[in-house]
């Protein structure tokens, strides 16, 4: 569905109220949009597909995004109104973008990303809910697999002392 009209709202009265959705969407060249994807149309002024653009099926691109050049989207992506894309920028499948940032050209977001702030470094991959540099979120798993050892020693060591200290 390529200019739907945008989840808007405003709470008036007790009730959400839609907004009129009056923008429009526009593709660049040789934008390529797969099945179940769906582009939402600005509240005001454009959404916009960079040319050479890839969107994958399932996802969903809300009212006002901006999608720079040669990017591409992976399935069951969101990616919230009025957020910014450079160009090459890739999202893998089932990540999710908050509206109202921005993200720097040839950045990768890794699979089931959040990215919850703008990412200003071009050509970073990013990977986690927050995002955080890949070689980061790397680290913290790897510190997460070794801590059920950790534990294990911490408590050994704890009833050695224990033991030292009562006899």
């Amino acid at each position: 569905v390529i200019g739907s009209d945008g989840f808007g709202y405003e709470f008036v009265n007790g009730r959400h109220e839609k907004v009129p959705q009056i923008g429009i969407v526009v593709l660049g060249d040789d934008v390529e949009i797969g099945a179940n994807a769906c582009i939402d149309r600005a509240r005001f002024g454009k959404t916009r597909i960079g040319a050479g653009s890839k969107i994958d099926n399932m996802v969903q691109i809300a009212h006002n995004v901006e999608i720079g050049e040669h990017c591409i989207v992976v399935s069951q992506t969101g990616i919230a109104g009025g957020s910014k894309r450079g160009n090459y920028v890739t999202v893998a499948a089932q990540a999710g973008i908050n509206g109202h940032l921005s993200i720097a050209d040839r950045v990768t977001i890794a699979g089931r990303t959040g990215v919850p702030k703008t990412i200003e470094e071009p050509g970073g991959v990013y990977w986690g809910t927050p995002a955080k540099p890949f070689k980061d979120e790397l680290r913290l798993w790897k510190a997460l697999g070794a801590l059920h050892e950790t534990t294990r020693t911490v408590k050994s060591l704890r009833k050695e002392v224990d033991e030292l200290k009562g006899g």
